[in-house]
């Protein structure tokens, strides 16, 4: 005869309680990315409320009639900009 087995498994309960920290961990995370995509989205439209108030304290015609032009961008890409042409920018490499 053979004698009973003396091994212990985690057992049933141990799964249930595993799938339920597992559920509750996706939970979490599933929130959180929200809340993170939410703030994401608050900052870039306050950021673009804010560029728009710059640009409108700029010129306050410009906030009355909209114009079709393409707005110009921020940063120059040092081509051709007159008075520093032929100099070496600090910036560059």
């Amino acid at each position: 005869m053979s004698a009973p087995s003396t091994e212990v498994g985690p057992g049933f309960l141990a799964f249930v309680a595993f799938f339920f920290l597992a559920v509750a961990l996706w939970l979490l995370m599933r929130s959180m990315f929200t809340r993170m995509r939410r703030m994401n989205l608050a900052e870039r439209a306050q950021e673009q409320r804010e560029q728009e108030e710059g640009r409108d304290e700029a010129d306050p015609g410009r906030a009355d009639a909209q114009s079709t032009e393409r707005p110009e961008p921020e940063h120059d890409s040092g081509l051709g900009d007159g008075s520093e042409e032929g100099e070496r920018r600090g910036d560059e490499v």
